[in-house]
């Protein structure tokens, strides 16, 4: 049997349109070569086919992308593409809720452009994140589909074998998939919707029983990406299939039950304002989660609202993980008084401090400031896992509340033994959903607004199935 060849790379990130901090080039790390063949981690040897890796850009949520950056980097896609020559499949690693001022589609451009690149005949399979946004030009595009199951996302690599499953069996049996979906009228944040935790527990779990039907290939469910005001920007049931009819069906009974479950669509730990959050923290280790200025979610991460109320209120033993300020990180080098809060133009309370003590490492300032150690990173960046904390030589016994720049927790800091309250603070990622300015979604929409008559249409990327 001849070699078959593919192609292996994409982009990934979630920009929201309400942060001031847009993305370039630096903000994007690269992964190629083996690298990304490790990341895929899939044996498409067995099946007789070569891979090409080309790259795979990824960066921390934030703003928007710089349109000329964008551009710039699907044109490189796109030549190493052409390099290759004639290719049999293509595997797209994208994740879904790109915003570029001035494109509608970004992951609409970058696959149609692909698309445009290889032919018609050469098989286009993409993995997304559940966070990411679908539309008719990339559906019309692909011939099969994957998103992650889980959010907090723990699917990663598993979500990359299904889409590169799907690839090598089309490829090895000489078949072609299908791929169908449906608009769900229902947009709330991924702390609305945690699969961790009802509804979507439930929801996701029979999407494996949907995968099991004659015909149906791969189930998913988009929760979409509610900060990025754009007509896309909607849920969505996803079926890549053999048989259009029979996706029709399944994607029609996906969405009806997610759209019937949207009432129950809430977080998975108790919320409130600062006050109600330091309010409420008890006698043992307790988690705060600062979740409007989430950098994994898109916001800044440079906000001191938080760090304020906990000063002014002489809270002890208290660990903030982290604050972005590369000026504030800076100027401790030289000085114990430094400025901290905004400085990345996320907004809130610039707070003049001095520290009692500080050392570096891993680019971080852990600053000592009145009881409480405040971590300054250079860059912006999460605390999710146990490692984040032990690399700077910070034991979390030491003490008796964590806030953290999040939405719901990361599994690590969920396994701790701890209280948890997920405070609903300002920045670009507000949780505030109905109060969030709203443009250019779509006239109905949940939570936005609230109405009944909804009846779900499914759409194959030309035209629609089965209606």
């Amino acid at each position: 049997m001849a070699i078959k060849h593919i192609a292996i790379g994409g982009i990934s990130t979630e920009c929201s349109s309400y942060s001031p901090l847009y993305q370039n080039k630096a903000d994007f790390e690269t992964i190629q070569g083996s690298a990304l063949l490790d990341l895929v981690d899939y044996p498409f040897g067995e099946f007789n086919i070569k891979t090409h890796p080309l790259f795979f850009k990824k960066s921390v949520p934030g703003g928007p992308i710089e349109k000329q950056y964008f551009k710039e980097v699907m044109e490189e896609f796109i030549s190493e593409i052409k390099t290759l020559g004639r290719l049999d499949g293509i595997l797209l690693l994208m994740h879904g809720a790109m915003y570029v001022d001035g494109i509608d589609d970004p992951e609409g451009e970058w696959i149609a452009s692909v698309r445009r690149a290889v032919g018609n005949e050469c098989i286009i399979s993409v993995s997304y994140d559940l966070h990411g946004q679908m539309t008719d030009k990339i559906i019309s595009n692909i011939d099969a589909f994957a998103a992650f199951k889980t959010a907090p996302h723990i699917d990663v690599k598993d979500t990359y074998r299904r889409s590169a499953s799907m690839l090598a069996d089309a490829i090895s049996k000489n078949i072609r998939p299908q791929v169908v979906w449906s608009p769900i009228p229902v947009l709330v944040s991924g702390e609305m919707s945690s699969t961790f935790v009802e509804p979507c527990k439930s929801i996701y779990k029979e999407l494996e029983l949907y995968n099991q039907q004659k015909d149906i290939i791969d189930c998913n469910l988009m929760v979409g990406y509610v900060w990025a005001d754009t007509p896309r920007a909607t849920a969505s049931s996803i079926v890549t299939c053999t048989n259009q009819i029979t996706g029709s069906e399944v994607c029609q009974a996906i969405a009806k039950s997610y759209w019937s479950n949207r009432y129950l669509l809430e977080s998975d730990m108790p919320t409130g304002n600062i006050k109600d959050a330091l309010a409420w923290i008890s006698k043992d280790f307790s988690i705060i989660a600062d979740s409007g200025d989430n950098p994994t979610a898109g916001g800044v991460g440079d906000r001191a609202d938080i760090l304020k109320e906990v000063l002014k209120q002489k809270i002890r033993y208290t660990l903030f993980a982290g604050i972005a300020s590369k000026s504030a990180y800076e100027a401790l080098k030289d000085s114990n008084e430094f400025t901290l809060g905004g400085t990345y133009g996320g907004g809130g309370p610039s707070l003049k401090l001095k520290a009692d003590h500080v050392f570096f490492k891993n680019d971080c300032a852990v600053a000592s400031v009145s009881n409480t150690v405040v971590i300054i990173t250079k860059l912006r960046r999460p605390f999710h896992n146990l490692k984040d904390f032990t690399d700077l030589n910070i034991d979390l016994k030491d003490f008796k509340t964590l806030i953290v720049k999040s939405g719901y927790l990361s599994p690590e800091l969920q396994s701790l033994s701890a209280q948890t309250f997920m405070a609903l603070t300002s920045g670009a990622v507000n949780q505030d959903i109905k109060g969030i300015e709203n443009n250019n979604r779509l006239q109905k929409i949940y939570p936005f607004q609230d109405f009944n008559d909804y009846s779900p249409v499914v759409s194959n990327g030309e035209h629609l199935v089965n209606q």
